[in-house]
């Protein structure tokens, strides 16, 4: 009896050490990315096929563009997911990255209080809405974070041959603060505001206040080409050290594969009618 219950317990030992010689800890993926691909929730619907195939951990930092683009230089991310493609080029040509790829697009839309005190809904245009909204001194919020919807914003601005300055105009802030805190700030202080389609869209039905008054109710009827707004990965350069390279070129693959491209092309369709965001990786 006692010979049997020390053979059981040594192949019991057994068994529990090939399990545990088998079952490798997860990798760790540092991902800097905007507050768009979090807040509209693809990140949380696509990423765990990335972290069961992989047997990795996906660690996100979601902020501004700007940010997710500094944090990157500074070789504290692996692996960056942005929208602001100038300074994605600019990121490559300084040796911060080894390579690019197109991901998917959406679009940007300017939305504002149903009140519509610019008489601005309807425009063609977001550089003629913006002339309309800063005539009528109607209240603007701006991310004013550096991200990738900033940068944007400050172009349209641009290309209305104005430059708002929330130090001498008391229409115009600059909250400094994500997209979601942003149209939240909007629509309870009946202001306009540029957004992404996609955080839009999944904010809504929390926007009672706020309507789309340039870009249409969907990318194909936004007739503002300054509107369109594509993604891009990166693969952050080894040099700095402590880059974990090779997991994130596997993801990079992974985003630009036929079958994650086509989980982004569904997200969004069935709770809103449209995709949220639409792959590029092809193109």
């Amino acid at each position: 009896m006692k010979r049997n219950l020390w053979s059981m317990t040594l192949m019991f030992l057994f068994v529990l050490a090939m399990a545990s010689c088998g079952t490798a800890e997860p990798a760790v993926l540092r991902l800097a990315t905007t507050t768009s691909t979090a807040d509209s929730g693809l990140l949380e619907a696509i990423l765990p096929a990335f972290e069961e195939e992989a047997n990795a951990r996906v660690d996100v930092v979601a902020v501004g563009t700007g940010q997710a683009i500094t944090i990157g230089e500074a070789g504290d991310a692996d692996v960056l997911l942005v929208h602001a493609r100038a300074r994605e080029d600019a990121f490559m040509e300084a040796g911060h990255g080894i390579a690019r790829y197109d991901v998917m697009y959406n679009d940007f839309i300017l939305v504002g209080p149903t009140a519509d005190p610019a008489g601005a809904v309807g425009m063609g245009t977001a550089a003629e809405a913006l002339t309309a909204i800063a005539t009528a001194e109607a209240p603007f919020v701006s991310r004013g974070d550096d991200s990738g919807t900033h940068t944007k914003e400050l172009s349209l601005w641009t290309a209305a041959n104005l430059t708002p300055d929330p130090a001498s105009m008391s229409w115009y802030q600059a909250i400094g603060q994500g997209m979601g805190d942003t149209l939240t700030f909007a629509n309870e202080t009946a202001a306009y505001t540029l957004t992404d389609r996609a955080t839009y869209l999944s904010m809504r039905d929390n926007l009672p206040n706020l309507v789309i008054v340039v870009g249409g109710e969907s990318i194909a009827e936004n007739g503002d080409s300054k509107l369109l707004n594509p993604y891009g990965v990166i693969i952050v350069n080894p040099d700095k050290g402590n880059i974990n390279d090779e997991l994130a070129a596997e993801f990079a693959a992974w985003l630009t594969s036929p079958e994650t491209q086509a989980a982004i092309a569904q997200f969004g369709v069935e709770a809103f009618g449209q995709p949220l965001f639409y792959p590029d990786a092809s193109d």
